[in-house]
């Protein structure tokens, strides 16, 4: 993990001082509130309905132990109790107040974590694969290069105030679980012909609004060349990105709209002048690796014979560990994934019990680590077989070891009216609901890959517009009611889902999505046919005709 240099601490330490010192003259009246607003998003703090949300960087979604063991603390000490996980990798705490948010950033500050440009008009946090660095499928591991492109990000003085805001995603694998395609700009890093690693670059994607998938604006980058050209996408868009309209703002409409092949150019033209001035040398490159290696692993794990006792004796345990953990590149290890989709829990929350417990688990199993998912889940990745049964145990005590990753009930889900002021319908009830409807785990596993999304309004935060299924919440004169996307994907395979027909009410979306569920069952040509394949094959009709056959 990447560990703060001097010069790291004192920029995260000013800026705590900086933006006490606007706060405290904002709340005695001495900057108005149009000024107040910019300086608090530039430091991750929005208005909500009920209270300040504070928004905090999880940087390509790696966590120490002390610094979960921080956001328990401020969970317990300044909020509510618990604090929600995003799905571009962040933390968010509900209930902070105001006046008090600079004592949680130095809290922060202490363990070298932040909330700089998780909000506002700026580059935000670069996300990855949760699974970098031991996942089997790997080219190369991507976190090294979000580290170089977050130290590039943070603060810069050209980027501060730019059109709309702007994300980049990066993967290192041949499987995205990143949902690259659907970011302002995506990284994949790729092989060529010759052997040599490089970057294929996604430009102009997004979701929100209008959901775009990104496009190729260059199949090979070498790495050295990675921050000027990402320099240049951004001086482009900076410089020709409107202004006059925040629904239109996005890179991904000036890409649409100037067409490809013309925007490549300007980028291009842009790039031919810094290229050479921003080049990143090759031992640096090296040096950044170095603070990614890989930890000292066990020698002969996988001669351990007792993890496969607990697999034939353990029904309970064989399932959790099919569903919750996948492969390592380490013989005898596996990664394993922390649900926080509880069926009595709203999707992505963590307690401040569950968080301090979770960090003594990843010093106990996982040297000391945590990530954090696209899909508001965590995961600890470095988990000996020998370690599993155990760990599991103890995930169970702690309502944590949900056997549903990637399932039905593993749905994605954003605030909604409970807290968010942008909502126009609730999301958390209705995934409650749908979790109360698929209520025998078998049934769930039956379906197999299934991902659900709950987005509140059109912002999109939940990423409906992906989703195999996704939700969207709509206002129709006061009252909730949803429109229903069927074949999204973020993955590789990337599509914006058809929209299945007329919006229904709230009480009807839950049996919506059952019938959903059944059509399915009942059109999959075998149980390895997952809901997105079948979907595929079989079009949206049988779909439509069933949910809509009563109306």
């Amino acid at each position: 993990m990447y560990q703060y240099t001097d010069k790291d601490q004192t920029i995260i330490d000013e800026r705590v001082t900086q933006f006490r010192d606007q706060t405290e003259r904002f709340l005695k009246g001495e900057i108005p509130d149009d000024k107040y607003r910019a300086l608090r998003l530039m430091n991750g703090v929005y208005v909500q309905t009920h209270a300040p949300l504070l928004r905090v960087a999880g940087p390509y979604g790696l966590l120490s132990s002390d610094q979960v063991r921080k956001l328990a603390s401020i969970a317990r000490d300044y909020d509510k109790g618990y604090c929600h996980f995003t799905t571009r990798q962040n933390i968010q705490f509900n209930w902070p107040a105001l006046e008090r948010v600079p004592d949680i950033l130095e809290e922060l500050a202490s363990v070298q974590m932040h909330a700089i440009q998780t909000s506002g008009n700026c580059l935000r946090n670069t996300t990855s694969d949760q699974l970098a660095g031991v996942c089997k499928d790997e080219i190369e591991d991507p976190r090294p290069y979000c580290e170089i492109i977050r130290q590039w990000t943070i603060l810069h003085p050209e980027f501060a105030y730019l059109p709309r805001k702007f994300k980049i995603a990066v993967s290192g694998a041949k499987l995205d679980r990143a949902a690259t395609q659907f970011h302002d700009i995506g990284l994949h890093l790729v092989e060529n012909e010759q052997g040599v690693v490089g970057f294929k670059v996604f430009v102009g994607g997004g979701l929100g609004r209008t959901p775009v998938i990104g496009q190729m604006i260059k199949p090979f980058l070498e790495k050295e060349h990675l921050l000027s050209y990402l320099e240049a996408i951004v001086r482009v868009y900076n410089l020709n990105g409107r202004r006059d309209n925040k629904y239109k703002a996005r890179i991904k409409i000036l890409v649409r709209e100037t067409g490809l092949a013309a925007f490549s150019e300007q980028v291009d033209a842009e790039w031919g002048l810094i290229k050479d001035q921003l080049a990143i040398p090759a031992e640096h490159i090296t040096a950044m690796q170095a603070q990614f290696a890989l930890p000292v692993y066990q020698a002969g794990a996988a001669q351990d014979t007792c993890y496969a006792e607990h697999l034939a004796k353990d029904s309970r345990f064989a399932t959790w560990v099919k569903h919750n953990t996948v492969e390592h590149k380490i013989d005898g290890y596996r990664a394993v994934y922390i649900s926080l989709k509880a069926p009595d829990s709203p999707p992505g929350d963590c307690t401040d019990v569950q968080l301090d417990a979770i960090a003594g688990l990843a010093d106990d199993y996982s040297f000391g680590m945590v990530r954090t998912t696209h899909r508001q889940n965590l995961v600890l990745a470095d988990i000996k077989q020998a370690d599993l049964f155990v760990l599991w145990q103890k995930l169970e005590s702690l309502k944590l070891a949900t056997p549903n990753i990637g399932k039905a009930t593993d749905i994605i889900c954003c605030p909604g009216l409970d807290y968010c002021g942008l909502a126009l319908a609730g999301s958390i009830g209705v995934a409650k609901e749908i979790n109360e409807s698929l209520d025998s785990i078998d049934y769930v596993h039956d379906l197999g890959d299934i991902k659900i999304n709950i987005s509140g309004c059109m912002n999109g935060c939940a990423h409906q517009s992906v989703g195999h299924i996704g939700i969207l919440g709509l206002d129709k004169k006061g009252e909730e009611w949803y429109q229903v996307t069927l074949g999204g994907s973020s993955e590789n395979d990337a599509a914006i889902g058809d929209r299945l027909g007329p919006s229904v009410s709230k009480e009807e979306i839950t049996p919506v999505v059952v019938k959903l569920l059944e059509v399915y069952l009942e059109q999959r040509l075998n149980e390895d046919e997952a809901f997105l394949a079948t979907y595929r094959r079989v079009g949206m009709n049988p779909f439509k005709e069933r949910v809509y056959a009563t109306h």
